[in-house]
């Protein structure tokens, strides 16, 4: 009988599969699941040509009887490609040298510059952690930190500092551990499987559920960051308009059911020796004063719960009173609600403290808060994944619902594409969908990848919609130039510096803005993202702190955002600054990210939550921008700082008007900037406002 009820469901899941594949055969056919053909590049012949990439948009240029926007100036030239590639403006000195370099390939030159900058690595890191959708946080309503996690971004900045072959770039973020054991680098790509959020609750939980939350995550990260694809809306049903049914979503879940997140320790058992003995030592220094504070409060404490009790239901009271082994089940639940409504907060004892006991205390509180400054550092570890001894079933969920199984399922890829098969053993099925991801038989991730450089560098992507190239994605603008570069990734070793360098140094890049209808074909009007924008201030500001990699940091926050985030708790040490000042001005990257409340004036600015991967940003325009520019703490004590780098470089005015200028516009005032300056001085203005109202133009805020 178990036979045949086995056999029962081998031909259930036969049939299915054969359904699902007659589902998806006649939607092979779109545009985004053939194969990659390198076509020739047009033969125009025009001066204006510059890389391989302009033939391709002045052939569709020329069909429509349309012509390029005119050339940048120089000055405004290297002022878009240092923002563009570093993420800051350029400083004089380098503006100096390009204006007075006449040389061919001056331009060239500065462009191989910035490629190999450190601050290139970080800025390609924000567009990469806003995809894979990273934060420092888990989000939701626990929202708590993942101590380890800021080593996977720093993995992002290094992997593109180094020139890392995208490749191998996506290997090692799939299946680093299962790749290249003993490489601890590519062990810590691996946190890209554990970036996005987790929803983590107390109380009683449903662990199959939460487990199927992170399966869901991992699955549809896969669609969104390398395949451009919306596989996620396949997991409670057939997809609506791509050929991805429902069984495909789940076996590809299947590629993950046995991995499991694991912090990796990095350091041996010395270390692990020397911190158990720092931590302990840290608890004892820590023991004497926690101590006294409980002295004081212990009287307090147990008035107010008295008291709150005294006001109670005799029968609430009866039941506290009771002693725990003698209480009925009825007593038990009375218990813990009355336990619940006696609970005595911090708030309560600080009210009702004698005022030489809350000095007292005070004082305590202190120093317990300067002794937890000093605890051990834990103890390094890679945020990373690992596989299980056994892979559990997986199967198709009704509706996506965890508790209505259909039919178990095998690891799969997403058959519309003709993929080859996955090992059901545990170790194996990750590094087959890593080697699938960048195989020669794949057409998504060549051209989802190149289509990513073109809208990072232009603003606009040659597909529209860089997370769906699917049915309701938009059309490829110019699918030569899409495939074009797409084979040129491809062959120069999945090399992107390579393909940033022809788009950058191509005549379509060098275009002036041309307001109108976006276009791929033409650089947009762009706002500096939030974190670029903040950066720039620190810059120009000279406050600007360039170390690399690292800790997240906490800087200080408003008191309002203070009490956003912490709606319980004493609000005197829940938010532990970094206690060097300087620390607080390192860029924007290395600020913690915390999911649900982000610091205000990134926020204000469109710094992405990332709850869900956010292929592109959006740019809004509200009251809160200007008041942020103008009246934030932030923008008054760099105005300040920009003032006094000026009193230090100069000593007449003329000269701090002219490095001003060269400083935050990467330019020399104009003749009616000056007289206005002039004027401005002359009715009493001050060099700080003055640095305030430069650090607002829209000139300083927008890329040229």
């Amino acid at each position: 009988m178990r036979w045949f009820y086995i056999c029962l469901l081998a031909a259930a899941a036969a049939a299915w599969n054969s359904a699902d594949d007659a589902w998806v055969a006649p939607r092979k056919n779109w545009w985004a699941f053939k194969k990659v053909v390198r076509p020739e590049v047009p033969a125009v012949r025009d001066p204006w040509l510059r890389t391989p990439v302009d033939a391709f948009v002045l052939e569709q240029l020329s069909a429509k009887a349309q012509r390029p926007a005119p050339p940048l100036d120089k000055a405004r030239l290297i002022r878009r490609v240092t923002l563009d590639l570093t993420g800051m403006p350029p400083s004089p000195a380098e503006v100096e040298a390009f204006l007075a370099d006449r040389a061919p390939g001056a331009y060239e030159r500065v462009v191989d510059r910035l490629l190999q900058s450190p601050h290139y690595g970080e800025r390609w890191a924000v567009k990469w952690l806003d995809v894979v959708r990273y934060a420092d946080t888990n989000g939701y309503e626990g929202d708590a930190e993942r101590i380890h996690a800021w080593r996977y971004r720093d993995y992002v900045v290094g992997a593109f500092n180094q020139g890392k072959p995208f490749d191998r770039f996506v290997r090692e973020q799939i299946a680093g551990d299962e790749l290249y054991p003993g490489d601890t680098d590519a062990l810590i790509a691996t946190g890209f499987n554990r970036a996005g959020p987790l929803h983590v609750v107390g109380g009683n939980t449903d662990k199959e559920e939460i487990r199927q939350d992170v399966l869901n995550e991992m699955t549809g990260a896969i669609g969104s960051v390398y395949l451009g694809l919306t596989i996620g809306c396949a997991r409670c049903h057939n997809h609506k308009f791509d050929p991805i049914p429902q069984s495909d979503f789940y076996r590809l879940q299947a590629v993950f059911a046995a991995t499991d997140s694991k912090d990796h320790p990095l350091s041996g058992a010395d270390s692990k020796k020397q911190y158990d003995e720092a931590v302990k030592a840290h608890k004892e220094r820590l023991k004497p004063v926690q101590d006294e504070i409980a002295a004081i409060e212990k009287p307090y404490r147990e008035r107010l719960r008295a008291a709150k009790l005294a006001k109670l239901e005799p029968r609430l009271v009866e039941a506290v009173n009771t002693a725990k082994g003698k209480r009925s089940e009825e007593q038990q639940r009375l218990a813990k609600e009355a336990e619940a409504q006696a609970k005595v907060s911090w708030d309560d004892v600080v009210n009702a403290l004698a005022p030489d006991d809350r000095t007292r205390r005070a004082a305590l509180r202190q120093r317990m808060h300067t002794i937890n400054y000093e605890q051990p550092d834990p103890l390094p570890a890679a945020f990373a994944v690992a596989n299980q001894e056994k892979a559990p079933e997986t199967h198709i969920l009704k509706v996506g619902n965890h508790k209505m199984k259909l039919d178990r399922v095998d690891p799969g890829l997403p058959r519309v594409l003709d993929p080859p098969s996955v090992p059901m053993a545990p170790a194996g099925r990750r590094q087959a969908l890593a080697s699938w991801l960048v195989s020669p038989d794949n057409p998504l991730t060549p051209r989802v990848m190149v289509n990513r450089i073109w809208q990072l560098r232009l603003g606009t992507g040659i597909v529209a919609t860089p997370n769906d190239f699917g049915v309701l994605g938009a059309r490829p603008a110019n699918p030569k130039l899409l495939d074009w570069l797409a084979a040129e990734l491809v062959s120069s070793g999945w090399d992107i510096r390579h393909i940033d360098r022809l788009i950058v140094t191509s005549a379509v890049y060098q275009q002036q803005v041309v307001q109108g209808e976006a276009a791929y074909w033409r650089t947009q009007r762009r706002r500096l993202e939030a974190e670029f924008l903040r950066d720039s201030v620190l810059a120009v500001s000279g406050a600007l702190n360039r170390t690399l990699g690292g800790p997240s940091i906490k800087t200080p926050l408003e008191p309002e955002i203070y009490d956003l985030i912490f709606t319980e708790g004493e609000p005197d040490n829940l938010w532990p600054v970094n206690r060097d000042p300087a620390q607080h001005n390192r860029r924007s990257l290395y600020l913690l990210n915390k999911r649900t409340v982000r610091l205000p004036f990134l926020a204000n600015f469109d710094q992405p939550d990332n709850m869900t991967s956010c292929a592109i940003r959006s740019t809004s325009t509200h009251a809160l921008q200007a008041l942020s520019l103008m009246n934030s703490d932030f923008m008054q004590q760099q105005a300040q700082h920009f003032a006094a780098r000026l009193d230090s470089a100069c000593r007449s005015n003329d000269c701090r008007l002219r490095l001003a200028y060269s400083l935050a516009l990467s330019r020399a005032p104009s003749a009616q900037e000056t007289a206005m300056a002039t004027g401005f001085f002359s009715k009493g203005g001050n060099w700080p406002d003055f640095c305030l109202a430069l650090l607002n133009r829209n000139e300083f805020v927008y890329v040229p």
